[in-house]
């Protein structure tokens, strides 16, 4: 099929993957749809070869976040946090120390081990990103921590709304699940959004604050493998997200705008899900292999399954 669309005196591939990406933003494709789309269109090969999608993505979905903080309210935002402040703490703390010790168990590299520990327990791709040149990893752990991630990114984004739905999980509560047992910011919000406004509001909040933890697990993370604390990426689309929350809060005369600003961001959002299941290929999930797989698998059902128990219970 590609070899036959390069004869065609235009790019097909092009067109058909425009037209997919512009489709997103409508409300005719929903969050795991468009990762489908992606999924299959890359595995057709149909994604345009001059495009970037990994820098395209990460851009999108900055101003995303940043643009869903309108459509959250201050005191909601902090009460939220402050209410769950020891979950978070705690989950990360836990899954780090579990991550190892499951490291040892499989003989998973300790460097790949620590990568994927610290994708789980903060932010995916994101985390992983921080913490790879810190502790000085190389390229191929790096990818394949990050393959591991996104395969259960994408499974999560479909597994997550319909568990909830089938334990029947409050808006509130299936906000918290998300934001501490799915990895990467992306699905978290695709997943929440799915399940409702509220829900939405609340894995955002929730998932962010738990992606400042970026900064002091890679500078542990440094230390510890005698890494360079130098190279920390600093995710600060965070920052912005709260500015945007603040002015939201400070100036509501605006309120019109902020309501537009925040329903484009969720339809920038599927955008940016298309364009991740556009970068996964069959090739990146062999790449994982099957121990470094088990490791995230293992680590993820167990922070899954440990927070849904603590979070209907106590939260």
């Amino acid at each position: 099929m590609k070899a036959l669309f390069q004869k065609w005196p235009f790019h097909p591939a092009q067109a058909i993957f425009f037209v997919a990406g512009a489709l997103c933003l409508t409300p005719v494709i929903s969050s795991p749809i468009a990762l489908v789309i992606g999924f299959t269109l890359a595995s057709l090969g149909l994604v345009p070869h001059n495009l970037d999608i990994g820098a395209l993505t990460k851009k999108l979905l900055a101003y995303a976040i940043i643009g869903l903080g309108f459509g959250i309210q201050l005191d909601a935002a902090i009460s939220a946090s402050s209410q769950n402040i020891g979950l978070i703490l705690g989950s990360i703390v836990f899954t780090l120390l579990l991550g190892t010790a499951l490291g040892r168990l499989l003989r998973v590299d300790a460097k790949l081990s620590h990568m994927i520990a610290s994708g789980t327990a903060i932010c995916g791709g994101s985390a992983i990103a921080a913490v790879a040149p810190a502790i000085k990893a190389d390229s191929q752990d790096t990818a394949i921590a990050l393959a591991t991630v996104f395969v259960l990114n994408s499974i999560a984004l479909f597994l997550f709304p319909a568990l909830g739905h089938l334990l029947q999980l409050s808006q509130y509560h299936f906000g918290v699940w998300s934001a501490i047992a799915i990895h990467d910011t992306s699905s978290v919000v695709g997943a929440a959004s799915a399940y409702g406004d509220e829900a939405l509001r609340t894995a955002t909040t929730l998932k962010l604050a738990r992606a400042l933890w970026i900064v002091p697990v890679a500078l542990v993370s440094a230390m510890a493998f005698g890494g360079n604390r130098r190279k920390i990426a600093v995710p600060f689309f965070i920052l912005f997200y709260c500015l945007a929350i603040l002015l939201a809060h400070l100036v509501p005369q605006g309120q019109v705008l902020y309501d537009g600003i925040f329903a484009l961001s969720k339809r920038v959002l599927v955008l940016c899900l298309f364009m991740i299941g556009a970068g996964i290929t069959i090739g990146k999930m062999r790449q994982a292999g099957m121990r470094p797989m088990a490791l995230g698998l293992l680590l993820w059902l167990i922070i899954g399954a440990g927070s849904l128990l603590y979070i209907v219970n106590f939260s």
